[in-house]
């Protein structure tokens, strides 16, 4: 009898031990899911806010319909005006507004600024610091030929990653001072999106900080250093697209620009176009 009670009390401690062991068990097992459920819920409102996010950020775009009329961009003109940002001008007149943006020197700058003195072409050079450090002489001569020199932030960041205003303001105050310790002149407040990547965000950002922001018209693939179109491509990209108020994005680092510009000018000029300057989209 003892021994049967000894088994059957051995038995009990057992069985119970492994109904306590089984809820232990299911609770860790019930916890290690809700973390589960919670980290995936997490995740999914971090996905949710980050694809909001990239719903208000765009980058320029164009669209082409005939030639010789304007395209559309990403953007409406009306759009854009909400916050002094301008991207062509007026469809009824044959002008061209000649853009330039300068990331850095590479030998081309002082061919296209001879060709825009020849034609008496005045245009605008948006410069990042880089280029503010390492051709100060080239950026002097710029404004002594009467060009106006635009902000297009120190370091070329995507500008529509940017939510601090502070940051923001960086980027574009290291520019304004540097332009004005080389030149000795302020510059002029207008600015250029790197990569054209911008947010309705960014826009309000620069407009608070008194900035025009110019987008374009018309542009090609030019600035590949170490895949420059021919001289026959560039012209039929830019004589065929050509459009009244067209705001021209070239690149300084572009030998294919600074071999053609000269005869560019010519042929637009041929098209019965003039040259005019930004602060006429801004009044």
């Amino acid at each position: 009898m003892k021994k049967h009670y000894k088994n059957g009390l051995m038995l009990g401690v057992f069985l119970l031990a492994m109904f306590f062991l089984g809820r232990s068990i299911g609770a860790i097992a019930y916890g290690l899911r809700m973390q589960r459920e919670i980290k995936t819920q997490a995740t999914a409102g971090t996905a949710l806010e980050n694809t909001e996010a990239l719903l208000f950020a765009e980058n320029w775009g164009l669209g082409f319909g005939s030639e010789g009329t304007q395209p559309s961009g990403t953007a409406s003109s009306d759009k854009l005006k909400e916050y002094n940002a301008y991207y062509v001008g007026d469809a009824g007149e044959k002008k061209i507004y000649l853009t330039f943006d300068c990331g850095y020197e590479n030998g081309n700058t002082s061919q296209i600024l001879d060709a825009l003195k020849k034609h008496n072409a005045p245009a605008t050079f948006f410069v990042v610091g880089h280029f503010l450090e390492s051709a100060p002489e080239i950026v002097k001569r710029m404004v002594e030929d009467g060009h106006t020199v635009g902000n297009h932030t120190y370091h070329h960041y995507d500008m529509s990653k940017i939510s601090d205003p502070a940051v923001f303001r960086k980027e574009m105050d290291d520019v304004r001072t540097l332009f004005q310790e080389t030149t000795g002149t302020e510059m002029a407040m207008y600015y250029r999106p790197p990569q054209g990547k911008y947010s309705e965000t960014n826009l309000q950002m620069a407009k608070d900080l008194g900035y025009s922001t110019f987008f374009w018209s018309l542009a090609y693939v030019d600035w590949n250093v170490d895949a420059q179109p021919s001289h026959e491509e560039a012209f039929s990209k830019l004589t065929g697209r050509i459009h009244p108020g067209a705001v021209v994005l070239l690149h300084n680092t572009s030998k294919t620009n600074g071999e053609i510009l000269d005869e560019l000018l010519t042929k637009w000029e041929e098209m019965g176009y003039t040259f005019g300057k930004l602060e006429e989209l801004v009044q």
